[in-house]
């Protein structure tokens, strides 16, 4: 593996540590944040669209990969309201340890990864460093008010707002796989579904209508992070590329966006930890990484 095919791979952990942050420091509710990041995608698409050239998808090839993006959107929107529950900081290695347990899982018992017995063992044991490594990053000095004050139920809600997240996450990956077609092809429909989704969360319901988010500075100022998603989703598609690092390890390296995301999280918007719970991240997020690499690498 070059060095310049490393770099190409590290590109998406930049681009996806980067947004989260972004859109907690540009704030706004769910709905300013998602019409923001969705927009600023779909922009990203169409100008590498023109300037790659790519022809649109029609017919069964574009209505999967908009619903690919479509998914997205869903699993996104929740998330955003799990930044609100219990900060980035938090939710960001839960997102990402719920991410490599599905994607290993559905490698599994969906495309028949992981044949050997051996390579089972292996690959369940990384799983459960994962959960370790999840429940070390929630860890509370004070049960019933941490730093950042998030209480326990707080916390049990923004987990089970990330775990239906991981719905629309899996999806998102799993729509394309049913069509064969380029990252770079995939690209604008998915960007596409994406606005869709998030334009139709914005009139969905009575409090976002009369929030007015088209009139909101975060519904525009969020664009940027949009941007950064664009980056990251475009350099995952070259890197995944079997010739580049291949599809376990780009997102393996892509994945690896957990550690800026919930340092840019403590130290960008001061989501404050006591030095107790600045142990237990640390070492939930290595394991975590430590897993997700082992995962990258079963045959």
């Amino acid at each position: 593996m070059s060095v310049t095919n490393i770099l190409i791979g590290l590109l998406p952990m930049i681009g996806w540590g980067v947004f989260p942050v972004l859109t907690g420091y540009f704030g706004g509710k769910p709905v300013n944040q998602i019409i923001g990041a969705t927009y600023g995608t779909l922009l990203g698409a169409i100008v590498v669209a023109l300037f790659t050239q790519t022809p649109l998808l029609s017919g069964k090839e574009f209505l999967f990969t908009f619903l690919s993006g479509a998914a997205w959107s869903f699993g996104q929107i929740f998330v955003f309201y799990a930044f609100t529950e219990m900060g980035v900081s938090r939710t960001m290695p839960i997102s990402t340890g719920f991410q490599l347990i599905g994607a290993s899982l559905w490698g599994v018992f969906v495309l028949g990864e992981w044949s050997t017995g051996m390579a089972k063992a292996i690959g369940f044991f990384a799983i459960f460093l994962i959960i370790i490594g999840v429940y070390l990053t929630t860890y509370t000095e004070n049960k019933n008010q941490t730093s950042t004050g998030t209480n326990g139920s707080k916390a049990l809600k923004g987990v089970g707002l990330v775990l239906i997240a991981e719905v629309g996450y899996l999806a998102y990956s799993a729509f394309p796989q049913a069509v064969e077609v380029s990252g770079f092809e995939a690209f604008l429909p998915q960007g596409l579904g994406m606005a869709v989704v998030a334009t139709i969360f914005a009139f969905a319901t009575k409090s976002n209508r009369s929030s007015k988010p088209y009139r909101t500075k975060s519904s525009y100022t969020n664009i940027i992070s949009g941007l950064f998603f664009a980056l990251a989703a475009l350099s995952y598609l070259i890197s995944a590329r079997p010739e580049v690092n291949g599809l376990a390890t780009g997102f393996t390296l892509s994945q690896m966006n957990v550690i800026l995301a919930t340092l840019g999280g403590i130290y960008v918007l001061h989501e404050k930890k006591t030095s107790k719970e600045m142990v237990a991240v640390l070492s939930g997020l290595a394991l975590v990484v430590i897993a997700g690499i082992i995962t990258a690498f079963i045959k």
